[in-house]
């Protein structure tokens, strides 16, 4: 058996253990574990399964990751989510659907604080939901504007997805958030958008609530200061060169600390909840990229990347054509894995034919987790969908998958505008003089 060939069973193998609900950690970690030792004998294998998941967790640039997610943590502890809902609802609730492209805009703004789409999902799903039924709009139109909104967590800095693409293929995270900004506001943009025309087909889908008035708009705006700030101390500092990502993740994790203490709601058991809630989530993020690096190794030493490039090579296939094939198999993957996994699983080969044919890095980038986040609303899998359900019990999937289906193709007119239009990823990095 060749060694590409080997690689290729390793990859099914790995899908398929993930279809039987083996955690992907696991998964990646052993069919790693046992394609390094078929591939180099045991001696070999074992110093590096001994070495490679110290390395695998160990650059510098990791330690973001957990403080973007404390970060999040108590910015939703803070009850920040709640004042973002009803500030951009005092100045949209009066429109038909209003109150649904609120949620869109409080999560757009929500996922540039927590970084996570499935903590934004449910943080929002918790306050517009009951909001949103109890002004009767539809609920496959109440719940899908929360799942969709919840995805801009994925794509708008500081985004966890973006940080581990960004460590994986060594490209420079301040470039990767500053690329993700446009389209991140083109996806709410589009999102809204798509809200407008349901509820222009549908006026019954999503009443208008009465005209807030100029001062409790300008009172709503003054409740979402901390908000704002938040994002301008972590993100503009960044762009503006004051410091690195990694500081900027420590003073959004501070800023986070002292806005809950100002809002009277930093007790012990909050802290300690948080704290726990960091700790959960960052084990779980170390432990699927310790699986990654032992099954990256092991698909990089079967030689299965280059022998994809060279055969895609040698079809003479041109260049838009494999970007369309690999961003097809992201979209299908992305139905049935959770972005993150899938992302860690691929990265290796995709990257590799993504730079093998000229593509700009930093803009597949920008692609790869634009499709990966798309898999969050696409049944069967849609993990956005599942905690919406958790959320509100009385949302059928059936129902939330009726609902999404104009906000998918919201998605996919925006991944055409990312592929016909590189400039709308790559013109903020270059301005900031991030990348050449």
């Amino acid at each position: 058996m060749s060694d590409p060939v080997l690689g290729a069973l390793g990859f099914a193998a790995v899908l398929m253990l993930a279809a039987l609900r083996v955690p992907i950690a696991v998964a990646m970690g052993a069919v790693g574990a046992v394609g390094a030792v078929w591939l180099m004998g045991w001696p070999s294998a074992s110093y590096v399964m001994a070495s490679l998941p110290f390395e695998a967790v160990f650059p510098y640039g990791l330690s973001v990751v957990p403080l973007f997610i404390f970060m999040g943590v108590f910015a939703a502890h803070s009850g920040l989510s709640a004042n973002l809902y009803s500030g951009v609802h005092a100045f949209l609730g009066h429109l038909r659907g209003g109150l649904a492209m609120a949620t869109v805009g409080a999560c757009g703004v929500f996922g540039a604080i927590c970084g996570s789409s499935l903590a934004t999902c449910a943080t929002m799903g918790r306050v517009a939901l009951p909001e949103m039924r109890a002004r009767r709009y539809a609920p496959s139109l109440a719940g899908a504007s929360v799942a969709a909104g919840g995805t801009l967590g994925v794509l708008i800095p500081p985004s966890i997805l973006l940080v581990v693409f960004a460590l994986l293929t060594e490209q420079s995270i301040g470039a990767l958030f500053a690329a993700a900004m446009i389209p991140g506001a083109l996806a709410m943009l589009l999102y809204i958008a798509a809200i407008a025309v349901q509820v222009r087909r549908r006026p019954e889908a999503g009443p208008a609530a009465e005209r807030a008035g100029g001062r409790e708009r300008w009172r709503a705006f003054k409740r979402m200061w901390d908000a704002f700030l938040l994002i301008l101390l972590v993100i503009g500092g960044i762009y503006a060169g004051l410091f690195s990502p990694t500081e900027a993740a420590a003073i959004g994790a501070g800023g986070a600390i002292l806005f809950t203490a100002l809002r009277g709601r930093l007790t012990l058991a909050a802290l300690k909840a948080g704290v726990e809630e960091t700790a959960e989530l960052t084990g779980m993020i170390f432990l699927i990229l310790i699986g990654a690096a032992l099954f990256n190794f092991f698909i990089e030493a079967s030689g299965l990347t280059r022998s994809l490039v060279d055969a895609i090579s040698a079809a003479d296939l041109p260049a838009w054509a494999v970007l369309i094939a690999v961003l097809l198999f992201y979209l299908v993957l992305g139905c049935f894995m959770d972005s993150l996994s899938m992302i860690l699983l691929t990265v290796t080969p995709a990257f590799g034919i993504a730079t093998g044919f000229g593509f700009d890095p930093i803009w597949f980038g920008i692609l790869v987790v634009s499709v990966a986040e798309i898999g969050l609303i696409t049944p069967p899998i849609g993990m956005n969908l599942f905690v919406i359900q958790g959320v509100s019990r009385d949302l059928s999937l059936g129902t939330l998958a009726r609902g999404i289906l104009p906000f998918i193709l919201a998605d996919g007119m925006r991944i055409a505008l990312l592929v016909l239009i590189p400039g709308l990823s790559l013109w903020l990095p270059r301005l900031f003089r991030l990348m050449p």
